[in-house]
């Protein structure tokens, strides 16, 4: 009973309004063919493939989900997912973004992000499989020799094949400096690696014959620490240099785990037993190259997060346009009908602009990210480049730690719209709500998430893209805070800008006699900023509706929506403030030994 539809109006605004997809197309070499019309027969076929093709898998999925044998170690994927992977190939979509020279059709990352957050909120254990994909492809693209460029990254661009990313150990979760996975040098340049790997997304299943594995390990002579990390790629079936083919890898999936949610993706326990393998990169030097898929996924996990919010919202606002449930308080709205629709309630209207809020101005956030990515990699002078990997450093960890929460936050606002009919499970929304909540976990926990941001970002690169996007608000307040239409924005957004700078500067200083002031700090940091970056692009939003002849409703709608959010969410950023502000000692100050005790 849960349903999606692509939104691709408000894609479309994101991506010509906002972001203005034609001029940045302009500054990228080999994309200046990319306009309007393409992009949207793009979004077109997009919306039918995730509406018709993915969504209707979604509940299916999750009720099925994967299957394990034990005894070959083979995943089997829910019915319909494998069909589904190779309408998408024979669509040409595994290689949407990727380099024409390697089979790709080489569009920005930007019209790749649309994409992307169709398929996350159509089915996003689906969309796990080619997410780890794309990832790998960027590692092989960056970092590959010409000759794993062409024996391995063909094939996953083509769709052929799957990548994964294997970092996490039993012992050792997300700290890396105690990895102890192997890689002993053979005869013939490649790699016996050994090891146990765990949390692997699509590390097996049954989309594709063989699936390249991207393993961090230790060479015999490496150093402790991170430091001491090589990139290894580990293929399922063994792969010559020429590109034949060989036996199987001494490599199985041992297991599956039994998750909370996304039961349609595969997470497994990958066993390598000597496996052969190729190091990509330089030796020891693993943890950059991993760092490139990794940056990646991050932010497609940001857009997991803002696809769940936008679906859920969906079905939270169908449904309580049609429930009829007591009566307005300030009368009757529907007195042809025995009781008035959820609607009309204010609290019903809080969860629901709570998510429309976070969608829409999640997604120019998130748009904006991604066209940052295609900056990086194809501005035309390294000082553009420079400058846009410095802010997209800063804004990866907001995406992907602000995005997710506000998933957890607003899948459960949706089912809470529901009543008791979104704790059951024909209705779906308690599925969405599962299954958002591994997007604050994987791909680094929002509390890595918040000490990357804080701790390296602002403190250890000397705020270097904090200053970048914190001069673009400066600049948008100073062009508009003459015009009557955006004042009641563009005030406390220079406000919020303004105190944002200087509680930066505030923790930066505690953080010199205390080094536990950045831990305390880091969670709370991060949401404040978040906040402020919404705020922002909440701002750009009714400018860009005002000035760009959009019907009276949409304008309206934008206009209205901003005001919520300014005047209910924004806010939050006070209580974050004073929680920083509070510093360490409370955190601090209790004994280990007696948490128990009360």
């Amino acid at each position: 009973m849960n349903s999606y539809r692509a939104p691709v109006r408000d894609l479309r605004f994101a991506l010509y309004d906002l972001v203005d997809l034609e001029a940045h197309a302009a500054k990228l070499p080999g994309a200046e063919h990319v306009n309007r019309e393409l992009v949207d027969a793009v979004l077109d076929e997009a919306a039918r493939f995730t509406e018709q093709v993915l969504a209707p898998l979604n509940g299916s999925g999750d009720a099925e989900g994967c299957s394990h044998d034990k005894a070959t170690g083979a995943v089997s994927t829910p019915k319909g997912f494998r069909e589904a992977y190779a309408q998408f190939v024979e669509g040409g979509w595994s290689g949407l973004t990727a380099p024409e020279e390697f089979g790709g059709q080489g569009l920005p990352e930007l019209v790749g992000a649309a994409f992307k957050e169709m398929i996350d909120a159509a089915n996003l254990s689906w969309g796990n499989y080619p997410l780890l994909s794309h990832g790998a492809t960027e590692a092989l693209k960056h970092h590959g020799e010409a000759w794993q460029q062409e024996v391995f990254l063909k094939p996953i661009v083509e769709g052929r094949w799957t990548g994964t990313m294997c970092l996490t150990e039993p012992h050792c979760g997300s700290d890396l400096a105690l990895l102890k996975t192997r890689a002993e040098p053979q005869a013939d340049g490649s790699f016996a690696v050994t090891g146990t790997k765990i949390f692997i997304t699509g590390g097996e299943h049954d989309f594709t014959d063989n699936i390249v594995h991207l393993v961090l390990a230790r060479l015999p002579d490496a150093p402790a620490g991170t430091k001491g990390i090589s990139l290894f790629i580990v293929p399922k079936f063994k792969v010559a240099k020429d590109g034949a083919v060989g036996e199987r890898n001494a490599l199985r999936c041992g297991s599956i785990e039994h998750k909370m949610g996304i039961h349609g993706s595969a997470t497994c326990v990958m066993n390598f037993d000597g496996a052969e393998g190729w190091l990509i990169g330089q030796p020891n030097k693993g943890l950059a190259a991993m760092f490139t898929m990794m940056n990646s996924a991050r932010l497609a996990v940001g857009i997991q997060g803002l696809g769940l919010i936008d679906r859920a919202c969906q079905n939270a606002l169908a449904y309580s346009r049609d429930r009829l449930q007591m009566r307005s308080l300030s009368g009757p709205k529907r007195p042809d009908k025995p009781a008035d629709p959820l609607i009309v309630h204010p609290d019903i209207r809080r969860m629901l602009l709570t998510c429309k809020a976070f969608a829409e101005s999640g997604r120019a956030l998130a748009m904006h990210a991604a066209s940052l990515v295609d900056l990086v990699d194809k501005a035309q002078t390294p000082e553009a480049r420079a400058e846009a990997d410095a802010l997209l450093s800063f804004l990866t960890p907001i995406v992907k730690g602000v995005l997710t929460e506000a998933s957890v936050e607003c899948t459960y606002h949706a089912l809470q719209c529901f009543g008791g009919h979104g704790y059951v499970r024909e209705w779906g929304m308690e599925q969405l709500a599962r299954d958002a909540r591994i997007t604050t976990i994987y791909e680094g926990t929002t509390q890595i998430q918040a000490l990357d941001l804080l701790g390296r970002k602002v403190i250890q690169q000397q705020g270097a893209g904090f200053k970048l996007f914190l001069g673009m608000i400066v600049e948008f307040c100073s062009a508009n805070v003459a015009k009557p239409e955006l004042v009641e924005f563009i005030a406390p957004l220079a406000q919020a800008a303004q105190d944002w700078q200087q509680l930066t500067l505030d923790i930066a200083q505690r953080v010199q006699s205390n080094p536990e002031e950045l831990g305390a700090a880091s969670v709370d940091y991060l949401f404040y900023s978040g906040y402020v970056s919404l705020a922002y692009w909440w701002a750009r939003s009714v400018a860009a509706a005002d000035a760009n002849g959009h019907s009276e409703d949409f304008r309206k709608a934008k206009r209205e929506t901003a005001r919520f959010y300014f005047k209910r969410i924004l806010p939050r950023t006070l209580a974050h403030a004073a929680s920083i502000r509070a510093g360490s000692d409370s955190l601090m100050a209790l004994d280990e030994t007696l948490f128990g005790l009360g």
